[in-house]
């Protein structure tokens, strides 16, 4: 179970993690009462990313331009979502955005500290640049110093961005958490350090024994259930002709903003849902990518799948073997032949969408000396190109859209 930022930012202070001064918002009026300087930024509270994309946060200068944010933000849904209540906090300028986390890798029953120079919305886009350290034995600062280290850290920002890492870490295994996220990490001229954005998630089966972060689910209006675990697709424009499924929110709209940077069209994205959630497992991803490949194939105007997925717990045979299985079931009929559904009387056009295909983050042992990427199964698809640069896949999709568009 994913926490709200504000809950996340409060267990930060707890271990000592630097957050901005903030207060809860449950109304508009409440901005009234106020106790922390302008300018502020006015935030919701979802359990789904990529708010800033979406108008979810905003910066103002005065109590005016507040309330009436507020106003706008507690009406605006995010991906379907509405917020319940808003952070105000106040606004800080930094000179660096770093990215952290913690997160309990299945695939190895480890935990993994995360991390990487480039931090905030855009950190998908950045995911190959992330280092990694997996936590092998008992922990200690060593772990923490050597991924400051990996990240090309020099002087006293080793020092004080290990003592960050350490106190995540100490409130990850405290916690009986899955996931302890920072992004980003501000850092100013001055090299002060503050966590601008957290996110937690808690270990379902553990909170019987944390019962005050049980307490802050009922809190925050929760009935235990995860708004990302409600994988539906998102329809964006009428006339497009590009499906998107990904895996994790900040991944999935930074494909589609780089789909619509290129010049594409999206018509609709499917996000899978990130790793961090407590539902992850090999078989539950490979049955997600399974329901939602079917799912866009049956959108009529989706001519061409984008699947651009980050994972460490398939290797890339076994994700392959999933697209390869539905390509299969999708080629029984031949492409274009109408069928008669004798249950509905309903005519309908079987289709095959072309499909660009970029697979990252499996285990290294999967990938070969050429390209990174083993393509057996999907090499005799003429549909299908495999690809493991996001440039690359990218280009092609929106090149493959437009030659169905004059076709």
């Amino acid at each position: 179970m994913d926490l709200l930022e504000y809950q996340a930012k409060e267990l930060f202070r707890e271990v000592g993690i630097p957050v901005p001064p903030s207060q809860r918002i449950e109304h508009p009026k409440d901005i009234k009462g106020l106790t922390i300087a302008y300018p502020i930024a006015l935030k919701s509270q979802v359990y789904i990313g990529g708010r800033g994309r979406m108008g979810g946060v905003r910066f103002v200068e005065n109590t005016i331009d507040a309330i009436a944010a507020a106003q706008s933000i507690f009406n605006l849904p995010i991906m379907g979502e509405y917020p319940k209540v808003l952070l105000a906090e106040a606004k800080y300028n930094v000179e660096r955005e770093f990215y952290f986390a913690v997160i309990l890798n299945r695939a190895i029953r480890r935990p993994v500290l995360l991390g990487s120079i480039k931090g905030g919305i855009d950190i998908q886009q950045h995911a190959e640049q992330i280092q990694h350290v997996v936590v092998e034995q008992e922990f200690s600062p060593y772990y923490a110093r050597r991924l400051a280290i990996k990240m090309g850290l020099e002087g006293s920002l080793i020092r004080s961005v290990s003592d960050i890492v350490e106190k995540m870490y100490r409130l990850f295994a405290s916690r009986d958490l899955d996931l302890v996220e920072i992004n980003p990490l501000g850092i100013s001229q001055t090299g002060e350090l503050i966590a601008l954005d957290g996110k937690v998630s808690v270990n379902d089966d553990a909170l019987k024994r944390q019962t005050d972060l049980a307490d802050l689910i009922v809190d925050s209006g929760g009935d235990g259930h995860n708004p990302q675990q409600t994988r539906c697709p998102v329809f964006l424009e009428p006339d497009g002709q590009i499906g998107i499924l990904c895996n994790g929110t900040g991944l999935t709209l930074a494909t589609v903003d780089l789909i619509c940077g290129a010049g594409g069209k999206p018509a609709v994205f499917l996000n899978l849902g990130s790793e961090t959630q407590t539902d992850s497992s090999a078989e539950s991803l490979k049955e997600q990518l399974t329901q939602g490949l079917e799912q866009l194939a049956q959108i009529k105007q989706v001519r061409v799948l984008l699947v651009n997925l980050v994972t460490g717990l398939l290797s890339y045979s076994e994700l392959e073997t999933v697209i390869a299985a539905f390509l299969n079931r999708r080629s029984r009929e031949p492409r274009g032949v109408s069928e008669i559904r004798p249950d509905t009387l309903i005519t309908h056009t079987i289709r095959i969408p072309q499909m660009v295909v970029r697979l990252m983050g499996c285990p290294e042992s999967e990938t070969d000396d050429n390209n990174g990427t083993k393509t057996d199964l999907l090499s005799g698809a003429a549909q299908v190109a495999v690809v493991t640069s996001l440039d690359e896949a990218v280009a092609q999709t929106v090149a493959l859209a437009k030659n169905n568009n004059h076709a």
